[in-house]
């Protein structure tokens, strides 16, 4: 079960056009990543947040794979903020993050000895 704002999102760029975000780590901006996404992406309303959505299964493994991060629109370079705004339908200053990759819900772990005895 997804949690966070991959479904409820305000908006959406595709994979392809939000390569200026990638790398992340290359980004001179604030960057939250895992439990920190989690807590900053608890902290918004689903329609403050930006997704970046997989155009292809090969995307959407990508994107599977990284590790959750959540963006503060404000804290991109004015260059990105403007590439990121022609690619959206609204007014980017309307967006609090951008939300990339996502998280689900937490499932128990199992012994194998649980199989065992079936």
């Amino acid at each position: 079960m997804s949690k966070g704002h991959f479904g409820s999102a305000g908006a959406s760029i595709e994979y392809g056009a939000a390569g200026c975000l990638f790398p992340v780590d290359d980004l001179d901006a604030t960057v939250r990543q895992y439990r920190d996404a989690q807590l900053a992406l608890n902290d918004v309303d689903g329609e403050d947040v930006i997704v970046v959505a997989p155009t292809s299964l090969a995307t959407s493994y990508f994107l599977t794979q990284h590790a959750l991060t959540a963006i503060p629109v404000d804290s991109l370079p004015t260059a990105i903020q403007t590439q990121i705004a022609g690619e959206i339908d609204g007014a980017l200053d309307s967006f609090d993050l951008i939300q990339i990759g996502k998280w689900n819900s937490d499932s128990p772990n199992h012994s194998l000895t649980e199989f065992a005895d079936a």
